[in-house]
């Protein structure tokens, strides 16, 4: 914005106020602070504007006093206005800008309650003020009153649609409940309005992150970058992504770089650590998640991720930092989920089942609560699947090739059945890539598998040619190509229609095992919301066992099945014979996949570095008194 731009602009502003135009006032002089924040005449333009309708004349002295607050505000030095501005409110109660600055000091201090409590009445002084909404829709989302926000948000729109700064807020708040392509949608107005807006790229490509769409999240977060270098946080994410594309080597580099932007940024330390996990390199591993400890000893995650590496004992410091963390007020929702969770892990391994168990109960709760999950979603799914099916079968496109340069084996079932492990057996073969969970074919397919759009020939042969393009590029040159995604069960009348080349091996597990390990288990995917429930996994298994029957009456003698404990009882045997299902040569490293050393970013992963042994499907036994019936219909 040019000098005489600003004058002109600063020149409107001021004939406005006078009009008692205030809200189009505030705009302005907002506008020019978005552009210049120091500049002061705008700064004192903004003080001196009356609250509201509601409000009482602001005094030369206390307009004085206002603009102190609002330099006190933008220096950051929230504590004081915190300690000093309750006293004025006593004498000025009705003043809406007072109430507002308190409340964005509250948050910005942590005391959410209270700035939720201070915005309200700042509102109620001042109803037209898109500000004072915009700030009381923050506190919301951080109390985690994600639908109050949402209004506040709507309120603030209403009186100022071009607003870019609060359509990425709104954005930011849809994509916390899961309504990510409503997010996208309002990222991309707030981009529109404002393409130098760093922070909405990066929210942006947090929504495509959540929604598995890699490629796009990365261009999001490089569009942030080459707006803002050294934004830390963006470099971190684009590093998670590259960590879940496999693309190891990338995801260090982009952690290292976030660390030296900033040595002191707990999340890099912590998300160094997985990518270090996962190839299992334990011990830096370890000391990653130390130091990120070391700076923010209340990281949840990395306390969480710390204790999957440990085997707890009596008098280890990190129970008691995790048991003080859990008596904390007003900790987050997501915090003390990972904290129970932790907890539970930890108590596990002293021996004191009760205890982890309440703990396990506390941790899924929340994140069930966080997820938003019904299993309501989940059943009409599994109907919507069904009746798609014989559709999709019928369409089968015409295939011109025998088979493709690269052929998927897809290795699927329930969560925590053995996939994991039968990945890494499979590609320790030389002709084999492990390409680990792919969200592919959720990517290209799920509108078809759904029924949400119909399952013609040539659209299906559009999946086809996307699969198999995308795979192309993970494959690293080998002719077979492991897709590990436990849920594309889900997909089975897709895969044998659209890639009848593929191998299917479905891996089942004890029942009762397999629902156990998936309820104690905190997944950082967010789509296995049945899980922290243990009724609702239960439910869960028999949905999937009934579409796996489905499948099998669908499409007879074409799905492998795989016992997991058959596996680990005679594991020459069951490897030879699922090596010739393959039609692959014999190669003896099959018989030793604690050798592979590929990245194994699962819950699985330290299992995996073992040999295989026996008697994991009896571990849950020792909390059955406390499971009820609860596993009977299995």
């Amino acid at each position: 914005m040019a000098k005489l731009s600003v004058d002109k602009t600063l020149s409107k502003a001021k004939t406005l106020a006078k009009r008692g135009e205030i809200a189009a006032a505030r705009d302005l002089y907002t506008q020019i602070l978005q552009s210049f924040p120091k500049n002061k005449r705008a700064q004192d333009g903004l003080a001196s504007l009356k609250s509201g309708p509601n409000a009482t004349s602001i005094t030369p002295a206390l307009d004085q006093k206002i603009r102190h607050y609002i330099s006190l505000l933008s220096a950051g030095q929230n504590a004081a206005i915190v300690a000093q501005i309750p006293s004025l409110l006593k004498q000025h109660s009705k003043i809406a800008v007072l109430w507002n600055i308190y409340g964005v000091a509250l948050r910005a201090s942590g005391e959410l309650t209270k700035a939720q409590h201070a915005l309200a009445k700042a509102a109620q002084l001042s109803p037209s003020d898109p500000d004072i909404y915009n700030n009381l829709g923050l506190t919301l989302h951080d109390l985690e009153r994600q639908r109050e926000a949402l209004s506040a948000y709507e309120t603030s729109l209403k009186h100022r649609p071009q607003d870019a700064e609060v359509l990425n807020n709104y954005a930011n708040t849809l994509k916390s409940i899961g309504r990510f392509e409503q997010a996208i949608e309002f990222f991309e107005k707030s981009l529109a309005l404002k393409p130098s807006y760093a922070k909405a790229h990066f929210n942006l490509g947090n929504a495509y992150k959540e929604m598995g769409q890699l490629d796009e999240a990365v261009d999001a977060y490089q569009a942030a970058l080459a707006l803002d270098p050294k934004f830390v946080e963006s470099i971190n994410n684009l590093g998670t992504v590259y960590k879940t594309q496999g693309k190891v080597d990338n995801a260090v580099e982009a952690y290292n770089a976030a660390l030296k932007a900033n040595p002191v940024f707990a999340s890099a330390h912590n998300n160094l650590g997985n990518v270090l996990k996962d190839q299992g390199k334990i011990d830096d591993a370890k000391e990653a998640y130390h130091k990120a400890l070391a700076i923010d000893p209340h990281h949840a995650e990395a306390h969480r991720n710390l204790s999957s590496l440990i085997k707890y004992k009596e008098g280890d410091a990190q129970i008691k930092t995790v048991a003080d963390l859990l008596e904390t007020p007003n900790l987050p929702t997501s915090e003390r989920c990972s904290l129970h969770f932790t907890y539970a892990k930890m108590q596990e391994d002293l021996g004191q089942t009760k205890d982890a168990f309440d703990h396990y109960v506390k941790g899924g709760q929340l994140r069930m609560s966080l997820l938003g999950y019904d299993i309501t979603q989940d059943k009409q799914l599994f109907e919507a699947i069904k009746a798609t099916a014989p559709s999709i079968k019928e369409n089968a496109p015409t295939l011109y090739k025998a088979r493709a340069t690269h052929s998927p084996i897809f290795i699927l079932g329930m969560p925590r059945s053995g996939t994991t492990l039968v990945e890494q057996i499979i590609s320790c073969h030389s002709q084999v890539h492990g390409a680990g969970e792919l969200t592919l074919l959720a990517r290209h397919g799920h509108a078809l598998r759904n029924g949400q759009e119909a399952a013609t020939a040539p659209a299906i042969l559009q999946l086809r040619n996307a699969y198999l393009e995308d795979l192309e590029k993970l494959s690293q040159g080998k002719p077979f190509v492991t897709d590990k995604m436990p849920q594309n069960f889900l997909f089975i009348a897709l895969i044998l229609t659209a890639l009848p080349e593929a191998k299917i091996i479905h891996t089942r597990r004890d029942p009762a095992a397999t629902c156990w390990s998936n309820f104690k288990h905190y997944f950082s995917a967010n789509g296995i919301g049945y899980s922290y429930g243990l009724s609702e996994t239960a439910e869960y298994y028999n949905l999937y066992k009934n579409l796996m029957m489905f499948w099998e009456d669908m499409f007879p003698d074409r799905i492998y099945h795989l016992d997991y404990d058959s596996l680990t009882q005679d594991q020459e045997k069951e490897t030879r014979n699922l090596i010739a299902h393959l039609g692959l040569d014999w190669e003896e490293a099959c018989l030793h996949p604690q050798r592979n050393t590929r990245s194994v970013a699962t819950a699985s992963q330290q299992q995996v570095r073992q040999k295989v042994y026996q008697g994991s499907s009896q571990s849950w036994k020792k909390f059955e008194a406390y499971l009820g019936d609860v596993f009977e219909g299995l």
